[in-house]
């Protein structure tokens, strides 16, 4: 039984507009045209449950995107800094090929 999602999305003509774009563009990363096509069927008032099953995701995904575009708008869409251990060596020092490393 879905529950009906307390983050209820009202878009402004422009925010539309700008995730109509992002939800088209096929040389954006995937991640990003499914996180605007959340927030455009959340807009249309599509539960969780419904958007997860027409975008082939899960429900807590929904859920995520839709609480943080709710709370920060389309800065909420965009990635967010993660923690952890920088890298060892610069990209330039990998000896793969791809710089002048070895």
């Amino acid at each position: 039984m879905s529950r009906k999602s307390p983050y209820v999305i009202q878009l402004s003509r422009e925010e539309r507009a700008v995730l109509e774009q992002q939800a088209r563009r096929y040389t954006l990363p995937y991640r990003d045209v499914v996180r605007a096509k959340i927030v455009l069927l959340a807009a249309e008032g599509l539960d969780n449950d419904a958007i997860a099953a027409r975008l082939d995701t899960r429900r807590e995904v929904v859920w995520k995107w839709r609480k943080r575009f709710f709370l920060h708008r389309l800065a909420g869409l965009e990635e967010l800094a993660r923690t952890g251990r920088p890298p060892i060596f610069p990209p330039s020092a990998r000896g793969d090929g791809q710089g002048p490393g070895l």
